[in-house]
């Protein structure tokens, strides 16, 4: 019998659009990861290769390297807490009973879900400015927003110049909402920041799901420990077998 037969139909048109979004959504994230780090892997070998053999560089290449690199461990992290890939050891919790082992996994989601909030908002105050928009006010948790602030959208990044693809430039548009209109030489480094408030708020998202997942019963805990361990056996007698 299949999972939504005895639900309500308009119950059962959600689960199934929720069943069809989430293969979606993994695959539109794997994707946005596996074009990230080739693009590193693109650009760090290109500037290698004009360094030695063309006797040149490329003067954004570091640059931009560094940013991608941070956008992959930001949109990993959120990801591997959907997926349950982050490494941890359960020493302590593996002695326990079941409910006690729910009850110690719903206490470790409880502080990562605040550890993720006070990240989203540092990382907010961070980028904020550079859009020219206000940071909150308050230390550890927003209190409201700033009333003044000073504005940060004329900041551009060191050495990424603005892209310019046969006479196509995308991102020409941010001069007018960002710059009053000013042209931009370099990419303005509210384009490569915009990854700390959004990945955050991500990982924020995946902690709230996990807790309800552990909540609800559909899973044990946040991490994978010895679970990782029995995959790579697996895969590893797959590859004997090849």
């Amino acid at each position: 019998m299949s999972r939504g037969a005895d639900l309500p139909p308009h119950r059962a048109y959600f689960l199934g659009l929720a069943m069809t979004i989430k293969p979606l959504s993994d695959r539109v994230e794997e994707t946005a990861i596996a074009v990230i780090l080739g693009s590193m892997t693109v650009i760090t070998f290109s500037n290698v290769i004009a360094r030695y053999v063309f006797d040149s560089g490329i003067l954004w290449a570091l640059e931009v390297t560094v940013f991608l690199f941070g956008w992959l461990v930001l949109l990993g992290a959120a990801y591997a807490v959907k997926v349950r890939a982050h490494l941890g050891v359960d020493v302590v919790t593996a002695g326990l009973s079941k409910p006690m082992r729910r009850i110690m996994a719903l206490l470790a989601c409880a502080v990562c879900v605040v550890y993720a909030f006070l990240l989203l908002k540092g990382s907010w105050d961070y980028w904020a400015n550079f859009a020219n928009l206000p940071a909150t006010d308050g230390r550890w948790f927003p209190l409201g927003f700033e009333d003044s602030f000073r504005e940060k959208g004329w900041y551009e990044t060191e050495d990424t110049p603005m892209p310019d693809i046969l006479g196509f430039r995308p991102l020409d548009w941010l001069q007018d909402v960002f710059n009053e209109g000013e042209t931009y030489e370099k990419v303005p480094r509210l384009v490569p920041y915009v990854i700390l408030p959004f990945a955050m708020a991500l990982l924020l998202f995946r902690f709230v799901m996990a807790g309800i997942a552990i909540w609800r019963d559909r899973m044990d805990g946040l991490i994978a420990s010895h679970e990782v361990e029995d995959a790579v056996d697996d895969a590893a007698k797959k590859l004997k077998d090849l």
